[in-house]
């Protein structure tokens, strides 16, 4: 009876540092049980200014390329555009971790401005790029200056009350999944746009002499919008030396010197040995190569010619194709998503629908001998299946990943991650457009002709993905005291 009227006043005595931004939040957290929307709209909003530029110019990388006059032969296109599309991956996959870094030290709000400001100028410049090499290089850049992906998860997590981690964490998924579906799109509608508008944009105007500007440019504004709003959000990070107030806090509501202890060993733990972390960290940089591959072929492959095994579509019907992907996708994460998850678990929904993606990418050849109505009808509805198997994939595993460690250390855990899946997505371009190229050049091959090939070649990396999924490769996290006593 003793030791329970000790806790209370201790309770009470939660210390916050005056002036400290970190302390702040965590007020502020004390006092409003709910969820802020605002927060949330932050989130979205930050996250879909970096991945937008990501993913835009999948759709018009096909023209763009060609217009350089880098290539000798059609078929060799594809291979210079999966050079461009790499070069932003790989630029990530160097500073990532420097990022994480810079935000534990500084904070995760002045990475997020300077990350959004990457976007503004970098983005721009490669709308305006006039050869292959100022595309590589203005990609290349926007990768390594745009460190936004990782401290934003920190950011969401820190946010948020502990109960309503779980939703911040997966509106970055969200915004993330949806981005790379409404840049394409964005792309694809608003690339060479004095062919397709030509009552707006007139002949010989900056926008014929600088095709693939408009989207860019109109990506870069959001962005200018997110810097701006970005003024005001609060910082997460404390000022102050150590952890103390929350630390004690926690420590008093434990009630339990062992939880102490086990706290102290959690903070030296290294995140390497984790072997639920990093082995859910290769299956999500497995399924990473296989999404950004995919996005490349998936374009690339749908403006090829009839001749070459594609759909002969112009940059209008990637993104029309595109944007039913992206409205079946939001409607799937806010209605169905979380209450199929609850029923099967991250993993378990994640293996079926890794499973029945096989067979629906391999028929994507077949759906190309289809033309007119039907040939849009159904790959309309091919690609709103895909791209819903592959957000629940990679939403899942990136629950797994932020379930298994500790919350002072999701930032590095989330560095760790963004690394690992920027260089296998900076792989993953450059891949695809080769082995398009390749496959093109055999279409009268016995085994697997044409673009047969390179979507086998693709499912054999979603099924290397679906078998690491199961165990004994991917780890459970283990069950601690503090668990327990939760």
């Amino acid at each position: 009876m003793e030791e329970e009227h000790m806790k209370v006043p201790l309770l009470e005595k939660k210390q916050y540092h005056e002036g400290c931004p970190g302390c702040k939040v965590e007020q502020t957290k004390e006092l409003n049980h709910g969820v802020s929307i605002i927060n949330l709209l932050i989130i979205w909003m930050v996250v879909l200014s970096a991945t937008l530029p990501a993913s835009s110019l999948f759709p018009f990388l096909y023209f763009m390329v060609r217009d350089f006059n880098v290539a000798k032969e059609e078929a060799d296109i594809s291979y210079y555009a999966g050079y461009v599309g790499s070069a932003y991956m790989f630029g990530r996959a160097l500073t990532s971790v420097s990022w994480g870094m810079i935000s534990d030290r500084y904070g995760r709000k002045p990475v997020i401005i300077m990350g959004v400001i990457a976007v503004i100028i970098l983005n721009t410049l490669f709308g305006l790029s006039t050869s292959f090499w100022m595309a590589i290089i203005t990609r290349f850049l926007l990768g390594s200056l745009n460190g936004i992906l990782g401290p934003v998860k920190a950011y969401a997590s820190e946010l948020f009350r502990e109960e309503h981690q779980a939703i911040g964490l997966s509106t970055v998924s969200a915004a993330w999944g949806i981005g790379l579906i409404i840049g394409p799109a964005l792309g694809g509608y608003l690339a060479q746009p004095a062919e397709k508008y030509p009552q707006i944009f007139s002949k010989g105007s900056f926008c014929d002499k600088f095709p693939y500007f408009l989207p860019c440019f109109i990506i870069s504004g959001f962005a200018l919008t997110v810097a701006i709003v970005c003024i005001w959000i609060p910082e997460t990070l404390h000022n102050h030396s150590g952890n103390e107030s929350r630390d004690d806090a926690e420590t008093v509501e434990n009630g339990s010197i062992r939880v102490v202890k086990e706290k102290t060993v959690q903070k030296n733990e290294n995140l390497f040995m984790n072997w639920p972390l990093m082995s859910s960290i290769i299956v999500y940089c497995v399924f990473s190569l296989h999404d950004v591959a995919y996005q490349e072929v998936f374009s690339l492959w749908a403006v090829s010619p009839r001749r070459l095994g594609g759909l002969n579509f112009t940059t209008d019907d990637v993104g029309n194709v595109l944007s039913i992907s992206g409205l079946a996708l939001v409607i799937y994460q806010l209605f169905i998503y979380p209450s199929v998850e609850k029923a099967c678990g991250p993993i378990g929904f994640a293996r079926i629908t890794g499973i029945f993606s096989i067979p629906l990418l391999q028929s994507y050849p077949f759906i190309a001998l289809l033309s007119g109505t039907a040939l849009y009808v159904v790959i309309s509805i091919a690609s709103v299946f895909k791209n819903v198997m592959s957000v629940t994939i990679t939403t899942g595993l990136f629950l797994i990943q932020n379930r298994v460690v500790e919350q002072h250390q999701r930032g590095a855990a989330n560095g760790i991650s963004m690394t690992g899946m920027s260089l296998f997505k900076a792989i993953g371009p450059a891949a695809g457009g080769t082995i398009l190229t390749w496959s093109q050049k055999r279409m009268d091959a016995s085994f697997l002709p044409g673009t047969q090939m390179v979507f086998f070649f693709l499912n054999l990396v979603e099924g290397l993905g679906i078998v690491l999924m199961f165990k004994p490769f991917l780890g459970e996290k283990k069950k601690t005291n503090s668990d327990m006593l939760h």
